[in-house]
């Protein structure tokens, strides 16, 4: 087995810090990026705030410092806030779009140097795909993970051919995490974590050998 440099953001706790454990006790070089420290052995961590362009700044150049390839870039983070339209904040409108648009659009284009050939996987959700059900509360968050979805078709169109790097989507559904618990109290969702950071772990490995520039829905319900 080929030991693969991947960068997970959003790795301190739910899929990402589960995908990060799974792939360090596979012998991978996990790198997490988040705002806390995920705290598992073996994996490097730099603190990354999406939200903030000096702090990606930074940890792009710890990455440049650290590596000399990425192998694949798992854009995991993600922030979901629940709230009518009506009375939806700016701020959290504003930080939807910093940490679930912004945030990977910046890293995507200031790691580039490092992503020759890489797989670049983003996570998006169901409720960002056409066509499929909407839920109330969730204007912000699906409104963003739906620009995700076009920016890295985007990408796959503008980069894939210059550069060798593959862009997936992988649209999850309801899976069973801290963000989940405190947006939908109570709710139970078919999956959790650590099972459906198993599937990412796998795609982002192997995925590119299947898929190109496409978006995967990842649910066991059809919403």
């Amino acid at each position: 087995m080929s030991v693969k440099t991947v960068v997970v953001t959003g790795g301190s706790k739910g899929i990402g810090k589960a995908l990060a454990i799974q792939l360090n006790t596979s012998g991978h070089n996990a790198i997490v990026l988040s705002r806390s420290n995920p705290d598992i052995e073996g994996v490097t961590w730099i603190r990354c705030d999406l939200g903030d362009r000096e702090s990606m700044n930074a940890a792009v150049d710890q990455l440049n410092k650290t590596v000399s390839a990425i192998d694949a870039l798992v854009h995991n983070s993600g922030y979901l806030v629940n709230a009518p339209f009506t009375a939806l904040p700016y701020d959290e409108l504003e930080r939807s779009y910093q940490v679930n648009v912004f945030g990977p659009f910046y890293l995507t284009q200031q790691l580039q140097p490092l992503l020759s050939f890489a797989h670049v996987v983003g996570v998006s959700s169901m409720g960002g795909v056409n066509g499929s059900a909407k839920f109330p509360g969730l204007s912000a968050y699906s409104s963003s993970k739906g620009a995700l979805i076009t920016l890295f078709e985007l990408l796959q169109e503008e980069l894939g051919a210059q550069t060798g790097q593959t862009f997936n989507i992988l649209a999850l559904g309801a899976v069973q995490t801290e963000m989940l618990a405190a947006a939908f109290p109570g709710f139970e969702a078919p999956l959790s974590a650590e099972e459906m950071a198993e599937f990412i772990y796998w795609f982002t490995l192997q995925g590119h050998k299947y898929f190109k520039g496409k978006v995967l829905p990842v649910s066991v319900s059809t919403p």
